[in-house]
C-alpha cells in the first residue's frame, strides 16, 4: 500500500512539474515581418548548431557500450 501511494506522489509530481515548467513555442521573427505568416522559415541559414551536436556520436558509443555492458551483467546472473 505504502508503495502504490509513493508512486502515485511521484507520478502527481512529475505531472504538475511538467505543466507548470512546460514553454510555448516561440515565434520566429519572419513569420511576425509577414501579415498572415505561419513560420515557415525556421532558421537562419549557417547558424551556429546546439553544443550537443559536437558529441552525438560519442555519445551515440557509450550508449552502446553501456548496453553491452548491462546485457553481459544480466547474462551472468540470469535473471
Amino acid at each position: 500500500m505504502k508503495k502504490n501511494i509513493l508512486r502515485f506522489l511521484i507520478l502527481t509530481y512529475l505531472f504538475v512539474s511538467g505543466l507548470m515548467f512546460a514553454e510555448e513555442v516561440p515565434v520566429p521573427p519572419s513569420a511576425m515581418a509577414r501579415p498572415g505568416g505561419t513560420g515557415g522559415d525556421t532558421g537562419t541559414p549557417g547558424a551556429q548548431s546546439i553544443p550537443v551536436d559536437m558529441y552525438v556520436y560519442a555519445l551515440a558509443i557509450v550508449a552502446i557500450m553501456l548496453i553491452v555492458f548491462f546485457t553481459k551483467k544480466y547474462k551472468s546472473k540470469k535473471i
